[in-house]
């Protein structure tokens, strides 16, 4: 079965053929860094590298580019607000961006270009829209002409004589107010760059365009996002690109929001939760598999509640994992995953789906072991460790020993429930099992599960499966 996956563009889910066999090209819309990132940002960049590791699975080649929009009117206003450079908060940001970002292990993009890294392309962008009669500048500021291309809202579904552009300070000598802008006239204080229409900025679209056709030519496999950017930025993106001259993008990926009672986590709304705060309540692999776990077109709605029931999901797992080792050493991941699985991830990327024969094949191997079936519990492991690696996930993986073991909340539970733990062996070692009973079942009721094994006792989060 050929990878599928749901394609924007076309409203239905399509077999993915690459433009270059072997190969595939990937530009994701990156962070606008006017503020640290919450999960809803960081739910975006899971998605697309749960799908990258997927790809490279199948054996292709992949191209990952990723922007950070580092100058935009946000930026500029978080520098009024701050008094700050906005260099200087967009660097903080961006910062704030690759910690997020690695400590939930996302891989690191092929190439991770800034906006004000490429004017020069924009400027080039720009000369050859006004040339061919799509684009205009007028008093310091250059527009689209969204009226000298016909497709223009195709990718919305949206009709153009009911479209109202979103309003941005400073946009004067527009032809028709649908037009949008994609260079910004200097004003008094702000940053500015030399152009052939007058000094300015670039506008929030044409970075995109000018960077993916830098970096990926003019045509590539895939673009993706957030579904807030369907309009007007991947609209306006479309237009410029293909009133270029460029194929552009051949599918169409979004991801659904991360919302909080019913409305999606946003910065300007008040509602995030900083991935700062989140990894040192909860451990980030735990995280990862919260935001991870659900298909990537829905919508995760947050819930302290939602997070524990991941924790102990996620411990189960884990647990199986830790078991096997102990009573049967290193186990490697399996050089395939099982076909179920592979055809769950090929179907647009079904985590649920191949979550749940993750799951089937713990319980399996926790009967093995029950059974003192070690050979068929390390098969299962071998399985289990394959496709937990496809979805980052591995627990036994090399990139979650500096984020599992630091000095998070985890790190201090962990200190404390062992030196209780010592407390129960030092009382089961004088025979006093009434207090090693109370203490086991006194940290039962706190939530965590004993259990003990060959090397000593262990804790986990008790399952209720």
């Amino acid at each position: 079965m050929s990878i599928r996956l749901y394609d924007t563009s076309t409203r239905q889910v399509r077999d993915f053929v690459p433009l270059v066999p072997g190969c595939v090209s990937i530009y994701l819309c990156g962070p606008t860094v006017q503020a640290a990132p919450h999960i809803g940002h960081i739910r975006s960049n899971l998605s697309f590298d749960v799908l990258r590791r997927w790809f490279a699975y199948r054996g292709f080649d992949v191209v990952f580019c990723r922007n950070v929009t580092d100058i935009d009117d946000k930026v500029i206003q978080k520098e009024r607000e701050l008094g700050r450079p906005w260099w200087q908060i967009s660097y903080a940001n961006e910062r704030a961006f690759d910690d997020g970002n690695t400590a939930l292990g996302c891989l690191p993009p092929s190439v991770e270009p800034r906006a004000t890294g490429h004017v020069p392309e924009m400027i080039e962008m720009m000369r050859g829209l006004i040339e061919r009669g799509h684009a205009y500048a007028s008093e310091g500021n250059v527009y689209f002409d969204v009226r000298s291309f016909p497709d223009y809202l195709s990718l919305s579904n949206q009709e153009l004589e009911n479209l109202r552009q979103p309003e941005s300070e400073g946009e004067t000598g527009k032809r028709d107010p649908r037009d949008f802008a994609m260079w910004k006239a200097a004003k008094p204080g702000e940053p500015s760059w030399e152009t052939p229409w007058g000094r300015g900025r670039p506008g929030w679209h044409l970075e995109c365009s000018a960077m993916a056709h830098k970096y990926l030519g003019s045509a590539f496999d895939i673009h993706g996002g957030g579904i807030d950017l369907i309009f007007p930025h991947h609209e306006n993106e479309i237009a410029q690109s293909k009133a270029y001259g460029d194929d552009f993008a051949n599918f169409w990926v979004h991801n659904a929001w991360v919302t909080m009672a019913g409305e999606k986590m946003s910065k300007s709304l008040g509602n995030s939760v900083l991935v700062s705060e989140m990894v040192q309540r909860w451990r980030p692999i735990v995280l990862r598999y919260y935001l991870a776990a659900p298909h990537y077109r829905s919508t995760i709605e947050y819930s302290e509640d939602a997070l524990r029931e991941a924790e102990s999901a996620f411990g189960r797992i884990e647990g199986f994992v830790q078991r096997v080792v102990e009573r049967c050493g290193t186990v490697e991941p399996a050089a395939e995953v099982p076909p179920a699985f592979a055809e769950a991830m090929d179907d647009d990327l079904g985590v649920p789906q191949a979550l749940a024969i993750v799951h089937t094949a713990v319980r399996q191997g926790n009967s093995a072991l029950t059974a003192d079936d070690k050979d068929n519990a390390v098969a299962r492991l071998a399985e289990v460790r394959a496709m937990l690696g496809v979805l980052g996930l591995d627990p036994l993986d090399d990139m979650w020993a500096d984020n599992e073991h630091g000095d998070d909340l985890h790190g201090v539970v962990d200190s404390l429930v062992r030196l209780v733990l010592e407390q129960r062996q030092a009382a089961r070692a004088r025979k006093d099992y009434a207090t090693a009973d109370a203490i086991r079942d006194q940290l039962g009721q706190a939530g965590l599960a004993i259990e003990d094994t060959p090397s000593g006792p262990r804790w986990t989060i008790s399952s209720t499966e």
